[in-house]
């Protein structure tokens, strides 16, 4: 398995208003269409309104690649360039936990 947690922190209350449109758009898509994309979850920080926090669990680093290369994950990270301020990625190891396949 591979994980990462990406942080998007917005420009401003009408950034994170589009942001969370583009979202709601592409969480299904994620879902329907992508196997080995194991949990994709997305947070709003209670103390930052205007930050997004993404925790993606892939089945291996290929089945993030074919995530990455998808038309519709492609559309949202165009788009969101422009509402961003700052993104901060941490790749991480093969998580252990509940909740958690395999």
């Amino acid at each position: 398995m591979f994980a990462l947690v990406v942080r998007f922190d917005l420009r401003d209350a009408e950034a994170a208003d589009a942001f969370d449109a583009l979202l709601a758009e592409t969480l299904p898509l994620i879902t329907e269409r992508e196997p080995g994309t194991l949990v994709y979850a997305t947070h709003t920080p209670q103390d930052a309104p205007l930050a997004r926090i993404f925790y993606e669990v892939y089945a291996d680093r290929e089945a993030h690649a074919a995530h990455e290369a998808t038309p519709h994950t492609s559309r949202f990270l165009a788009a969101v360039r422009d509402w961003v301020s700052d993104v901060r990625l941490e790749l991480l190891g093969s998580p252990t936990g509940k909740g958690l396949p395999g």
